[in-house]
Parts: C-alpha cells; structure tokens; sequence
C-alpha cells in the first residue's frame, strides 16, 4: 500500500510542477524545438525513474546497445502494463513518441506532457483517424523521431503472458512506407507490478530486452506479406527465454 501512495504521489507532483517546466520549454521551443523536447525527455525519464525506485521496481534490462542512436526507428513490444511505458520511455536515448489510446487526451496535464513529447493517441474504432495517426508516425520517423508501438492494441490480460494477442498489420506501417528499422522488444513480468493486483504496487523483477533493429528491406517478400505475425513470433521467442530471468 505504502509503494501506491508514494509512486502515485510522486506522479501528481510530477504533473503539477511539469506546468511551469512545459511553460518555459514551449518558448525554447519556437527557436529550437530538437532541443526542447531532448531537455524535456530527460525530466521526465528523472520522473519516471523515481516512480521505478518508490515502486520497488528491479528492471534487467538485455540488449539496449542495439538501439541506433543516430537515426530514428520504430520499436514494437508486447504490452502487458502501464508500467511498460513507464520502463521504455526512462531508457530511451532520443526523442520518441508513443502511440497511446485516444481516451488518455483527456487526462489533464499528462496528456500536455505527452503531447509535447510527440506522442499521438489512436481511437481504435475510428479508421480515419487510424490512418491520419499512421500519417503523422511516419512523417515522426522523416524528421528523426522515434515511434514505440504496441500492435496488440491494448494490454494484454491472458495469465500466461507468452500467450500475445493478435499483432495488427497497420502497426508496422511506418517502417514500410520509411524503410526505418523496427527494433523488437520483450517486457517479462511487467504486469506483476500493478496489473495483477491492482491498486497495488508490488515490488518485483521485471526484464526488458531490445532486439536486432532490422530493416524492413531487409525481410523476405514472405516475411513482408506476414510481418505482424514475424514480429510477434521474435517477441515471443524473446518472452520465452528470458522467463526463467525473473
């Protein structure tokens, strides 16, 4: 109960000083937008970090050396948690912006963040808004910003989190209209935290690993034609192995 009240208290104090944070980070932005939102992630992977330590969070993570830092690419995880943003985004070495469901715009403050974050928010009903966010990711990568994805399209709820949901094909878009890398990624146990009794916060061991980035020329045309399924097979594979690690 204690980790609760303290990762929930140090989010809201968070947001409530982010206020004037964002106010004078919006005027740098007119003349250096890169820079403004480079000095703007790091505050908030300070936030995030914090939340990591009151929660008690243990996060191993694999492979985050084969992330490219010098060109903008499109991660793809399973997602299990709130607390998957919460780890991804505290390790992210350049701008990134997440795609999140739309009903996050409405929650004040955090969507400001968000939003100068380059984050988009996706109403899964609606097909044309669908597409204009698939539009607005893919100009993200032309201007070098990172786009994280889950292509389940919500949290997975299954006991057994090597069972994953159904990736949707429009999740990897981005990477074939660019040609940018999509990088995989594996979050083991991540639901322990909050999820599984939720309100609470339990301290655990959570394990994230980063894949080899691979370029979306480089599939095979079959590979291509079924790249949802691809993908998913590397993230469970990923799952599999790292199990045993928590």
């Amino acid at each position: 109960m204690l980790r609760s009240i303290l990762a929930l208290t140090a989010a809201v104090l968070y947001c409530l000083i982010s206020v004037p944070i964002l106010l004078i980070e919006t005027i740098i932005r007119k003349f250096n937008p890169e820079a403004a939102e480079l000095s703007m992630l790091r505050i908030v992977q300070g936030a995030f970090k914090v939340i990591l330590f009151l929660s008690g969070t243990k996060v191993t993570t694999i492979g985050l050396e084969n992330v490219p830092s010098d060109e903008a690419v499109l991660f793809v995880g399973n997602h299990r948690s709130f607390f998957d943003v919460v780890i991804s985004y505290s390790q992210m070495k350049n701008r990134c912006g997440y795609v999140a469901k739309d009903s996050i715009a409405k929650v004040p403050l955090l969507s400001w963040n968000m939003r100068f974050l380059s984050c988009l928010f996706l109403n899964r009903t609606d097909l044309k808004q669908g597409l204009e966010v698939i539009k607005k990711t893919i100009e993200h990568v032309q201007n070098g910003i990172s786009v994280f994805i889950f292509p389940e399209g919500t949290r997975g709820k299954s006991e057994n989190e090597l069972e994953l949901g159904e990736f949707h094909k429009g999740s990897f878009k981005t990477a074939q209209r660019t040609g940018c890398k999509i990088v995989p990624v594996s979050f083991n146990n991540t639901s322990a935290i909050l999820e599984d009794h939720f309100p609470w916060i339990r301290r655990k061991h959570v394990v994230v690993e980063y894949g080899t980035p691979i370029a979306y020329g480089d599939l095979t045309r079959e590979e291509q034609r079924h790249i949802d399924e691809h993908f998913r097979d590397i993230i469970a594979e990923m799952l599999k192995k790292n199990q045993a690690l928590v």
